[in-house]
């Protein structure tokens, strides 16, 4: 068997992690009985230190003898100055001590021309690996300046944090669910990175079906007449398990959807529900609203020239023009473009690529990393 490493060091900024650093990884896992990967961030990059530590961490959640240790470096690159190297390597150093591995390190894995140096620096052997990317020809560099050519070579948690989310919200039977839908499916026919489309359905619709149907089951078992949709009783949990669901939701459609995440209402929605239900919004429910992952783009339904259509499941043809209102409200208050829909069913979809196709020209706008 061939002798094997005791302790590798990975270094890097990892802004964002991809799959060639995952290579990286993955060679010293299989050349060592134990790896530390340092990930050094500086305070003005856009992308935190613990959520590029996470991400890693949970990559390799399964392989015990790889660890993940995150370092905050604000010092500046110059590769001519010995102070500057003794700082990062203190650093470094720091990285592994908060890891935890005992071992002194004897290896350091590095894709980087600074990587012999670096080695020299721990009195490790330089182990460098597709220095040229022709194994995986991408840089966080890339992945930066355009997440969507690079979606292929980022995780599923990268991917989440990177998705353009698109938040398509309204009063009762003004289009939503239809938008929402022929959105997706749109961005879904221009494959590449797009076919992976995710379109996020409303969870307070499929509760409303659900306390209405075991209402039904509870009257039948009492013998009396069947209740409808008036009948339902809502209280303020019932606002605070909507938001949780939507989010679960969302959040596991951003992880193996496309660049662009497509949501059939969120808990900001879910703040004018409350106040048309219950008369005011709860501090829990505001919570969930300020909370959730930032929002690309708002699509707000107009009622204008959609008849009401009662599906057993609505209740509020006569308070469209009011929550129509009170979102226009609610989003102009709000630091997030938004746009308001009117038209027929195509008139809309054009607007809304249209409006989608304006934010991904726009980028992502992550900050250029210190040195």
């Amino acid at each position: 068997m061939t002798e094997r490493f005791r302790h590798g060091l990975v270094i890097g900024k990892f802004y964002p992690p991809h799959a060639g650093h995952h290579f990286l990884i993955r060679s010293a896992a299989d050349s060592c009985a134990s790896v530390t990967v340092v990930v050094m961030a500086a305070d003005v990059e856009s992308i935190p230190l613990h959520e590029r530590v996470s991400w890693i961490a949970e990559h390799w959640a399964g392989e015990p003898q790889v660890r993940v240790a995150g370092v905050v470096d604000n010092l500046d690159v110059d590769f001519d100055s010995e102070e500057i190297w003794a700082g990062h390597v203190a650093l470094m150093r720091e990285g592994v001590r908060l890891a935890g591995h005992p071992a002194p390190v004897d290896a350091v894995f590095s894709s980087e021309p600074y990587g012999s140096e670096l080695a020299d620096r721990f009195d490790a052997a330089a182990v460098l690996l597709d220095t040229g990317r022709d194994t995986f020809p991408v840089s966080g560099t890339k992945v930066r300046a355009d997440p969507v050519a690079a979606w292929d070579q980022i995780e599923p948690p990268v991917r989440a944090w990177l998705a353009r989310r698109v938040v398509v919200l309204g009063a009762e039977s003004t289009g939503t669910t239809t938008l929402s839908r022929d959105l997706a499916a749109a961005l879904r026919t221009r494959g590449g990175a797009h076919g992976g489309t995710r379109w996020v359905p409303e969870y307070g619709r499929e509760l409303t079906a659900a306390k209405l149907a075991s209402a039904r089951g509870r009257a039948r078992g009492l013998g009396l007449p069947e209740p409808s949709v008036f009948d339902i009783d809502w209280d303020d949990s019932d606002f605070d398990l909507v938001c949780r669901r939507q989010l679960q939701a969302e959040q596991r459609a951003a992880r193996d959807g496309g660049p662009v995440l497509v949501c059939d209402t969120d808990a900001l929605a879910t703040t004018v529900w409350q106040e048309r239900y219950r008369g005011a919004v709860t501090d829990s429910v505001r919570a969930f609203a300020a909370a959730v992952p930032p929002r690309a783009l708002y699509l707000l339904t107009s009622p204008e020239g959609v008849a009401f259509d009662d599906d057993g499941l609505r209740d509020g043809e006569e308070l469209r023009p009011w929550m129509t209102g009170r979102f226009r409200e609610v989003l102009a208050a709000q630091d997030v473009p938004w746009l308001e829909l009117t038209g027929d069913r195509e008139q809309r979809l054009t607007a809304a690529l249209a409006a989608v196709d304006r934010i991904l020209a726009d980028g992502r706008r992550l900050a250029d990393p210190l040195g």
